[in-house]
């Protein structure tokens, strides 16, 4: 192994600076990005898929549980899968075990769900032995076919207005390896992570930054934001934008 140079603090520090405004750059990309894949066309949904889960079949309008959009990623958890029928497929595992608490995730109005050929009483004991809490569902149909995940594994993305679904993302391969973190998933997603600096079509929802958060046991819907946080959050963006200023 042939290492860097050891250097002074001086010069790793210029160093970083350095390095740091291709990080800016590359941040800045990756929202222009997501704000562009916000304003791509929709297309419609227009079978009626069906999926058993715990209680028995379910639509995929049901899969949304009640918000206004769905990420269903398609893990490899069957017969004739390496690790069956003990695991799912080591790398679907290796994502499944970086999925985030999905408390923030819901709280942006976003619901997450794996899908999978097993049968449900398989998923169930597999989920308890990995201590993975993601809805997870039974495919009956093309649903894996039609969307892409039939040979290899992928995020799909929907959008529900009423009764009316629509997909408006796919990504997989590479793609997929970033995913588990609450702001990956909603930079997929067409509302993106709803804040006000975000660079979305005109009536999108959003709200100021950092004032939504909270602890994964307290989010409370259609409740206001905790005025002492809101007052903490400001005293806190101030301080950083003040000292990214200077730097």
């Amino acid at each position: 192994m042939k290492s860097p140079p050891i250097v002074s603090p001086q010069e790793w520090e210029a160093a970083r600076l350095e390095l740091l405004v291709k990080e800016k750059t590359h941040t800045r990309a990756r929202d222009a990005l997501a704000s562009e894949r916000r304003r791509m066309p929709w297309m419609a949904v227009e079978r009626d898929y069906t999926f058993e889960g715990p209680s028995g079949t379910v639509s995929l309008l049901d899969m949304f549980e009640g918000r206004r959009q769905l990420i269903v990623y398609r893990a490899f958890f069957e017969p004739g899968v390496h690790g069956w029928p003990d695991h799912a497929c080591r790398g679907c595992s290796l994502g499944a075990d970086q999925v985030g608490h999905l408390a923030h995730l819901n709280a942006r109005d976003t619901t997450l769900a794996y899908v999978s050929r097993a049968p449900q009483p398989d998923i169930t004991r597999l989920k308890a032995r990995m201590g993975w809490s993601m809805p997870w569902y039974t495919l009956t149909d093309s649903f894996d076919a039609d969307f892409g995940v039939d040979e290899w594994h992928g995020h799909n993305v929907f959008f529900r207005d009423g009764e009316r679904v629509v997909r408006t993302y796919f990504i997989n391969n590479r793609g997929d390896e970033a995913m588990g973190t609450l702001w990956t998933y909603l930079d997929l997603t067409a509302l993106g992570r709803q804040e006000a600096w975000e660079d979305s079509p005109e009536g999108y929802p959003q709200t100021p930054t950092y004032k939504w958060w909270n602890w994964h046991d307290s989010y409370a819907p259609d409740s206001a934001p905790d005025p002492r946080w809101v007052a903490v959050s400001e005293v806190g963006e101030a301080a950083f934008r003040t000292a990214s200023a200077g730097a």
